[in-house]
């Protein structure tokens, strides 16, 4: 995919899933309950066994159907490692010049993390597609829409503290994706392969995220 069509995905239907497994086996069934409930795009935490095999099978598996991406990077050779194995976008908790830097000359988007509106700013001006906004549950979506009305530019994507029941105030805050963990994938789907429970959850986000842009 171009840069163009994967930044799209991310934005529609606006909602990323992040997956901190305690093991890679259960990340392809996670994967198949997302894309079920209509949640395409899937950020796996290099904090996850075995994460770059995980990237590469997915990405084997699913194809353009799935988006995968990698996220907890903090440094340009893992950025690099997880392109190379299938990642088509990168996330990381902090920001890394050298790591967006990385991503723009392999034409893959990066959500850089910030947390203050100087951080933001230095994020986008780096070269950054997005803004990670963490830990957003420390702020909330007031917070997002003090920095946005003197940084319009910010393309913000808060992680931490999203839920079905926050989607709506983030979104309308000005926010142009979520990213959603524990909320979406909780240790205890994945521990007792609850994939139906994923997949209705996955839909009730993408149902918030889309009734909040139509207001």
């Amino acid at each position: 995919m171009t840069k163009p069509e994967i930044l799209d995905r991310i934005l529609n239907p606006g909602i990323v899933a992040i997956i901190r497994a305690d093991s890679s086996d259960q990340l392809m069934d996670a994967a198949a309950a997302l894309y079920e409930g209509g949640v395409t795009s899937m950020e796996v935490t290099m904090t996850t066994p075995n994460a770059l095999q995980v990237i590469a099978e997915v990405s084997a598996k699913y194809g353009d159907k799935v988006l995968i991406g990698v996220g907890s990077v903090l440094d340009p050779e893992t950025a690099r490692a997880a392109i190379l194995a299938g990642a088509e976008f990168v996330v990381t908790p902090v920001s890394r010049p050298e790591i967006i830097r990385l991503c723009n000359r392999y034409s893959k988007p990066i959500a850089s993390g910030a947390f203050t509106a100087t951080e933001c700013l230095f994020a986008h001006e780096s070269g950054a597609d997005f803004v990670k906004l963490f830990p957003a549950d420390q702020v909330g979506p007031t917070y997002i829409k003090n920095i946005l009305a003197p940084l319009p530019m910010l393309r913000i994507i808060p992680t931490g503290g999203v839920s079905v029941d926050t989607a709506a105030s983030f979104i309308k805050a000005g926010c142009v994706a979520l990213a959603a963990g524990s909320s979406l994938v909780s240790k205890d789907i994945l521990k007792n392969r609850d994939w139906k429970k994923l997949t209705d959850i996955s839909a009730a986000f993408v149902a918030a995220v889309s009734a909040a842009r139509q207001v």
